[in-house]
């Protein structure tokens, strides 16, 4: 029974779909999508609303996606939705709800569900629309629904007795009253009208399939199975061969384009999955290899049956699967073009300035005439967005050459392109050249130079002569692994060549010239270190007086007090200053036992020592502190020592 759908039956029956679908631009190049779905039924092509219809019998839905595949709309609560199938003037999809014996409508321009129609107990599966009627198949036979007809739209029980087990069919609205269907061992052509279906003719297969279809002009009948692992076609008049259409192992997919071009697909995981053929050809054009995306050893398969063209044949639409369930929507684009091969080969190295000589071939399975034009492009330093040369003609065999002047050195990219024709796709290909650059001239002063803690000291970098660029960058990188690299200047150099930077010395530094090159001199850098001492100084406590004893200023202390020596030096993580200790005796100065000795700095930089009380009068002492590349715990910094301080013990 056909009934007209209320907003309550399809909100039940569909839930609502997530927007209205419009045309979409063309897509420039193949494109891959994952798909939002636990499994795949069956894909028709909208070629009006440039969308792909994606049934999910698991997930109980229909996607809408757009010819990239991005999903713009979702039909949900499709329990067990398998066929699909698209009404002349595609403006309604049928959809076979198995999980509710019904076959439901969709109106394509709001995508939103129209008319619903019973079948009772039959549970369909494969859906075509012939001549405005929506053929489906179910448990071994075939039914029909006419849209038009009333009370009495359903009609079962249409080839009772002629197939087995599951049946797929297959048809074409160019091919007016012919209706194919394949069980996996028979194959069956009928006559269909309002009538219902007429028997044209029988025969046994020898293999199982996935997927039956039948040329525009309704005379060849083409299944996804055959002992030669093709995909054979066959008279709709009496079945005999007509041809073969070679392929991998385990065909499982075959679709006929409107212009009669044949995609047949297989189960692959290290062959291509979809082959692309001219009619009656027996070589591919075109072959589709799909990539892994899983974590198996083999790339992803094909989707049983999951191949379908858009209706004007320049797109083939295909679903593949990998090992972790995940569907991706391949959209392959001018699948019936044959792909050219174009090589491009220049010199490995040559001089700017001087004629060098590129090489290259256009290849094709059927080859191209002489004379084929081919567009040149030149890029290199100073034109970085491509400059057009002139365009060469390929010889008989496909061969051409040129010759070029590189006006600018470094990397130089000649890349030659095909634009395509009716029956090859665009193709390119290029190649790399290194042209040689001059050296320039770069100096930085002040190299191994050494300055008191935090001086400001000014870098001079020299740039001799250059082609267009005058910019230099002048960088400073202190030692230690807590302060980045830091731009000090950057600019032009002056009418002399010179650009200068302040750094301050607070660290060995490593300062750096960069020139970053032009198109006639190479990239340059230079670099120069420069060392910085640290901020150190003591202060002696506890004496009673300073007097001097000849012309050198003592700190006095009584012979039982002890002296205290505080330290004050720049802070770093880990940083030691060393202390030495020397008494006079004999007219001369000699280290006391243990000295130098090396005291952890506190986080404020400071470091306090108890020298102890000498215990008698008239002892002469002196001490220093120091900071020592590498042995006080760090390499930051240039050894630096304070001046001797002098002690004297009175009574």
């Amino acid at each position: 029974m056909r009934s007209i759908s209320t907003a309550t039956a399809l909100a039940v029956l569909f839930g609502s779909a997530a927007l209205a679908v419009g045309a979409a631009g063309p897509a420039a190049a193949d494109s891959a999508k994952i798909l939002p779905v636990k499994s795949v039924g069956d894909m028709v092509v909208d070629g009006v609303h440039k969308v792909v219809y994606i049934s999910d019998p698991a997930g109980g839905k229909i996607l809408v996606a757009d010819y990239s595949g991005t999903v713009r709309a979702t039909l949900a609560n499709e329990p067990g939705v398998t066929g699909l199938a698209l009404s002349a003037d595609s403006g309604t999809l049928y959809a076979a709800v198995k999980g509710e014996n019904r076959i439901v409508t969709v109106d394509t321009q709001t995508v939103t569900p129209a008319l619903s129609f019973s079948l009772g107990a039959a549970a369909p599966r494969d859906l075509e629309v012939v001549d405005g009627r929506i053929w489906f198949s179910y448990d071994s036979d075939l039914g029909f629904v006419d849209p038009a007809g009333g009370e009495s739209a359903v009609h079962l029980d249409q080839a009772p007795g002629d197939l087995s087990g599951q049946v797929h069919l297959g048809a074409d609205p160019s091919a007016p009253g012919v209706l194919a269907a394949g069980d996996g061992s028979t194959l069956a052509v009928y006559d269909v009208s309002a009538d219902g279906a007429k028997l044209r003719v029988k025969g046994s297969l020898d293999s199982g399939g996935k997927q039956v279809d039948i040329t525009p002009d309704g005379k060849q009948v083409l299944t996804s199975w055959g002992s030669g692992y093709g995909f054979p076609a066959y008279s709709t008049t009496d079945l005999t061969k007509v041809t073969d259409y070679p392929g991998n192992a385990y065909p499982n997919a075959v679709s006929v384009a409107p212009d009669g071009s044949v995609a047949g697909g297989s189960f692959s995981w290290y062959d291509p999955d979809v082959h692309v053929f001219r009619p009656g050809g027996t070589k591919p054009v075109r072959e589709y290899d799909f990539p892994n995306t899983g974590n198996s050893s083999g790339s992803d398969t094909l989707v049983d049956a999951a191949l379908a063209w858009a209706p004007d044949s320049s797109r083939l639409f295909a679903v593949s699967e990998n090992d972790g369930g995940v569907y991706t929507l391949r959209a392959l684009t001018d699948p019936t073009k044959e792909l050219p091969t174009l090589k491009v080969s220049a010199p490995t190295k040559a001089d700017r300035a001087k004629k060098l000589t590129v090489t290259g071939k256009l290849t094709s399975m059927t080859a191209l005439p002489a004379g084929t034009s081919l567009k040149v492009t030149r890029t290199d330093l100073d034109s970085p967005s491509g400059k057009t040369l002139a365009a060469v003609a390929t010889k008989a065999d496909g061969s051409f050459s040129f010759t070029d002047t590189p006006p600018a050195g470094g990397k130089v990219t000649y890349k030659v392109s095909f634009t395509g024709d009716a029956t090859h796709a665009a193709a390119s290909g290029s190649d790399a050249v290194e042209v040689s650059r001059a050296t320039p001239a770069l100096t930085l002063n002040n190299n191994g130079k050494l300055y008191a803690y935090g001086k400001d000291v000014k870098f001079t970098a020299h740039l001799g002569t250059t082609y267009k660029n005058r910019t230099v960058e002048i960088w400073a990188n202190p030692f230690g692994g807590d302060k980045p690299n830091k731009l000090v200047k950057s600019g032009r150099v002056d009418s002399h060549g010179n650009l200068s930077g302040t750094v301050d010395m607070t660290r060995d530094t490593d300062v750096t010239a960069v020139f970053k090159g032009d198109a006639r001199y190479k990239p340059r850098t230079v670099k120069v270190t420069a060392y910085a001492k640290v901020n150190v100084s003591t202060a002696i406590t506890k004496h009673y007086k300073k007097a001097k004893i000849g012309s050198r200023t003592y700190y006095w202390f009584h012979k039982n007090t002890s002296p205290v020596v505080t330290t004050s030096m720049t802070y770093y993580p880990g940083r030691q200053q060393r202390l030495e200790l020397e008494v006079y005796y004999a007219g001369q100065w000699y280290p006391v036992d243990g000295s130098p000795q090396y005291f952890q700095l506190g986080t404020n930089g400071k470091s306090a020592v108890n020298l102890g009380a000498a215990g008698e009068s008239g002892i002469k002492a002196r001490v220093r502190a120091a900071y020592i590349n590498g042995s006080s715990g760090d390499t930051v910094n240039s050894s630096t020592y304070t001046g001797w301080k002098y002690i004297y013990f009175s009574n």
